[in-house]
């Protein structure tokens, strides 16, 4: 029926959260519906994108029965619903009677209100409608301190060690993913005791609008009656739902920086031992990519949110695809060449050593 609207729900979270964790879930559990998916990146290599076209339904950009992947790779959402965001939405509402819903998995950086107030535009109104803003939380990283209760201790920690970043745009950047949120997933709380969690709920209803869910969840095992059919037409009343940035006629992202760097990896516990010495020495928020071992068929995911790493290997090298290591490194004040030697030397001296 070519007047219906298509229910989009859009996933946002800190880097690391989980996000592509519940999509993955999500897809894989689709029952049968027809799930159109955005996913945004930030930096030079598709990670997510590549883990999403693993999930067996079919997802890729030449388009399936069961869905289609748009991957848009020039920065956030939030900072390119003109410039690219709106053509891709065009193709979808041209397919909106070969769609059920459609999931748009945000940047770590992203803001989410802008993104949101997209689908005032005429052109999306009548073709969209916000099903719901769902937030995910890496629950031990609040645990930790990362993002406190309270805001302004943060803040005097920050400026009192001269080697941490004084503007605090990570604690800000939180607070407006979860007052924008009409679900919270409270991520990764499986080995959390009950005072802990506690801790966490605290900090998070601080900053949620009264009447917020929030949901615990373990590697993204979420059911789809939960996530998807809210219908909050978030559009509607997203104006307001107030945030640190509603002043500001722009933004930007310059406290970020992605770099990209190659290595030759010979073991994978010494690469997770690199990778976790350099995070030490470097402000990286993020570590994703792809590494090839020697005699290994399989591709070796890396995935890393400050000294935490998981890797597994997700599939078999494809016959057509040169075998090599990447990964993409976000923080702040990143050198890409610093970062390259570094993991040279010490990937190269743990063969010598």
């Amino acid at each position: 029926m070519q007047s219906r609207k298509i229910p989009a729900t859009i996933v946002t979270g800190f880097l690391g959260s989980g996000k592509t964790t519940l999509l993955r879930h999500l897809l894989q559990n689709a029952q049968g519906l027809r799930i159109a998916v955005i996913v945004n990146e930030f930096g030079e290599l598709g990670i997510d994108g590549e883990l999403l076209k693993g999930c067996g339904i079919g997802c890729d950009e030449t388009g399936a029965p069961n869905g289609q992947l748009f991957e848009l790779a020039n920065g956030c959402l939030c900072c390119t619903v003109q410039e690219e965001f709106a053509p891709v939405m065009e193709q979808l509402a041209a397919r909106r009677d070969q769609i059920d819903y459609l999931v748009i998995e945000t940047s770590g950086l992203a803001l989410p209100k802008p993104l949101v107030q997209a689908f005032q535009w005429p052109a999306l109104r009548n073709a969209f409608t916000v099903d719901a803003v769902i937030a995910v939380v890496d629950a031990p990283a609040v645990a930790a301190g990362r993002f406190a209760d309270d805001p302004v201790a943060v803040d005097a920690q920050r400026r009192a060690d001269d080697n941490l970043d004084h503007d605090s745009p990570l604690h800000e950047l939180f607070e407006d993913q979860l007052a924008t949120a009409d679900l919270v997933i409270v991520h990764k709380t499986d080995g959390m005791d009950t005072a802990a969690l506690a801790g966490v709920e605290a900090a998070i209803r601080l900053e949620t609008a009264p009447g917020v869910k929030l949901l615990h969840a373990q590697h993204g095992r979420i059911d789809l009656g939960v996530l998807l059919g809210l219908e909050r037409a978030v559009e509607d009343v997203i104006d307001q739902r107030k945030t640190h940035h509603d002043a500001e006629e722009d933004h930007d992202h310059d406290a970020f920086d992605s770099v990209s760097v190659s290595l030759q990896v010979l073991d994978r516990a010494r690469l997770l031992t690199v990778l976790q010495d350099l995070v030490e020495r470097h402000e990286i928020y993020r570590v994703k990519g792809f590494v090839s071992l020697p005699g290994a068929a399989m591709r070796l995911v890396i995935q890393g949110v400050g000294t935490r790493f998981d890797s597994y290997f997700d599939r078999a090298w494809r016959g057509d695809e040169m075998r090599q290591s990447r990964l993409v490194l976000i923080g702040a004040g990143l050198d890409a060449a610093v970062l390259q030697a570094e993991l040279d030397r010490d990937l190269s001296a743990s063969v010598h050593s």
